[in-house]
């Protein structure tokens, strides 16, 4: 195994810097917990504890049993512990999953990167780019892979606000399975209206979203992964 020369670890270190960086800007365009930022360090410290793991192996593997893969071993479970605060459990809705599982494969590209496997290491990030915005799609189209929608709302907090999105909601034949009300804080007069739906055959996603928006007093409406 050669030691890695400085302008190799610079092309390292830009290389995860970018891959983390596309994946992580498809997250903030959602708005989601870990955004463009979150993903970006990510996936360039695992490209480091990666290129720090063959460094110390390079320069003690005639002194001491060395493991090249010891250090950037942790880095996999350590993450866990970051895509864990991601994930949020609100009645009978659990939201940030993809994202957590997100945070997991920027990693893996770091690693990758950080070992010198550029080819492996760019074409996961295409492939996660496609199931991240092309998979979403193609699952609206068929409704069924999903029993449940979920939706979260932001809306004025005043009388029959509620009874509002009710109505909008029956006017397109979907039934509301679950309900969670919050006032948030730092917000004054907003209220956090999170929905399971059960939408029939002929209607979307996007169509309960958009018919949402629509109603007296919605600020904003985001679907749930």
């Amino acid at each position: 195994m050669k030691d890695v020369s400085e302008w190799e670890i610079v092309v390292r270190l830009s290389l995860a810097c970018v891959l983390g960086a596309l994946i992580g800007l498809e997250r903030e365009s959602l708005n989601r917990p870990a955004g463009l930022r979150t993903y970006t360090l990510v996936s360039v410290g695992s490209a480091l504890a990666m290129i720090v793991s063959l460094d110390m192996y390079v320069q003690y593997h005639n002194y001491v049993t060395a493991d090249p893969g010891r250090i950037a071993a942790q880095v996999v479970s350590g993450i866990g512990f970051l895509g864990a605060g991601t994930i949020m459990r609100e009645g009978a809705t659990i939201r940030g999953l993809t994202t957590a599982a997100g945070l997991w494969v920027v990693a893996c590209i770091g690693l990758a990167v950080g070992a010198g496997l550029y080819g492996p290491a760019v074409l996961t990030t295409a492939l996660i780019l496609v199931v991240l915005i092309y998979f979403a799609r193609f699952e609206e189209k068929f409704t069924g892979l999903r029993e449940y929608k979920g939706f979260v709302m932001v809306v004025d907090d005043r009388p029959g606000q509620v009874g509002k999105v009710g109505s909008a909601l029956g006017e397109m034949n979907v039934l509301i399975k679950n309900i969670q009300l919050s006032r948030l804080e730092g917000e004054e007069g907003a209220l956090e209206v999170e929905l399971l739906l059960q939408l029939p055959p002929s209607v979307s996603p996007a169509m309960v979203r958009e018919q949402l928006a629509k109603v007296p007093g919605t600020r904003s409406v985001e679907r749930l992964n």
